[in-house]
């Protein structure tokens, strides 16, 4: 099996609503985010897929947390913050923005992304057997969470 990993960074802000501690302040880390992708074997270029490919799936959505705040809708200055600040306060519903939360949510998009590149989407080709394996959502450079489907 053959496995390529993109690392994507970006400085990060969010708060934790339930957390006892510091992180129920808003707070910021430079994150990066890594995607893995797998295949059994290698394209007509000797790839897995183009580490392009992977940016034009990930890479918009992925600068929508450059410089934003991440808040748990239920956070009961949600409202406040997002008429202040507007597209830069990025909801999760209902739940804390962890960084595990970050992982499913980015591992989402990017299964989604790469099923409509497997069906022609986007400039570069990828094959319908290349697969998500996971995404590593790193808090610090000690600190990292990670979400992956069986």
């Amino acid at each position: 099996m053959y496995r390529i990993c993109k690392r994507i960074e970006l400085e990060s802000g969010h708060l934790l609503s339930k957390h006892p501690g510091n992180c129920q302040f808003p707070h910021g880390h430079t994150r990066s985010v890594e995607l893995v992708f797998a295949a059994d074997s290698l394209d007509s270029h000797e790839m897995v897929l183009d580490f392009k490919a992977v940016q034009e799936m990930v890479g918009t959505f992925l600068q929508r947390f450059d410089h934003a705040l991440c808040m748990n809708t239920d956070d009961p200055n949600y409202a406040q913050f997002r008429a202040v600040y507007g597209e830069r306060i990025i909801p999760f519903e209902h739940s804390d923005p962890t960084s595990e939360a970050m992982a499913k949510t980015v591992f989402d998009h990017a299964q989604a992304a790469l099923q409509r590149a497997q069906q022609g989407a986007g400039s570069y080709p990828v094959r319908d057997c290349v697969r998500l394996e996971r995404v590593r959502v790193w808090e610090t450079s000690s600190s990292w969470a990670e979400y992956a489907e069986d």
